[in-house]
């Protein structure tokens, strides 16, 4: 072997030598990186999933040099992926927080629609059954003005029974606003029967 064979034989092997020995740490570095990601993938989904969708491009790439045998293309781009997942999980917790402080307050509200709700709609049945029995109606409520009432607190059992339906299924936002709507529609109701709100 002469001296330009040898140096080049001498050279390759050092090449691969070289690469082989950057095989393991580009394959613990994708290994961290999977694990990082794996840990928040979920909430991520949940809550952030366009910065996920371009995380996972990252980690692809990444994975994609590995295949090709770029190991020091791994090991370069390897920080710059770890710190898009730690400020991806950083993003999708905070909105976690926020969405779980949202869904604290809306059940808070729902809690208490539970405790004055049923008061109202109790204390309207009462009201119609009194003026019903033929004692008079309160001054400023007419016949039609009355009738119209019954019907409507009538119709509010199955709108109060509609929105417990709904939070049943999970949904305290969709319970609450139609909660709020029985609220309302049983104080205009009130007002109309010539009733005070407790």
């Amino acid at each position: 072997m002469n001296r330009s064979n040898w140096l080049a034989a001498s050279a390759a092997a050092m090449l691969m030598l070289a690469c082989s020995s950057q095989r393991e740490p580009a394959e613990q570095a994708i290994a961290q990186v999977d694990t990082s990601l794996g840990a928040i993938h979920d909430t991520a989904a949940k809550y952030a999933p366009d910065t996920l969708s371009a995380v996972e491009s990252q980690v692809s790439a990444l994975k994609q040099n590995f295949a090709k045998g770029d190991y020091s293309g791994v090991l370069t781009a390897a920080p710059a992926v770890n710190t898009a997942i730690k400020a991806l999980r950083e993003d999708a917790q905070t909105k976690a927080s926020e969405a779980d402080a949202a869904l604290a307050k809306v059940k808070q509200q729902w809690r208490t629609l539970t405790y004055e709700v049923p008061k109202l709609v109790a204390d309207l049945h009462t009201q119609v059954d009194t003026l019903s029995s033929g004692r008079g109606l309160p001054r400023g409520v007419t016949k039609s003005s009355f009738a119209s009432a019954k019907d409507g607190v009538a119709s509010l059992d199955a709108m109060w029974s509609d929105a417990n339906n709904t939070v049943s299924s999970g949904d305290y936002t969709g319970a609450v606003t139609k909660g709020q709507a029985v609220k309302d529609k049983a104080t205009e109701l009130m007002h109309t029967l010539g009733m005070k709100p407790s």
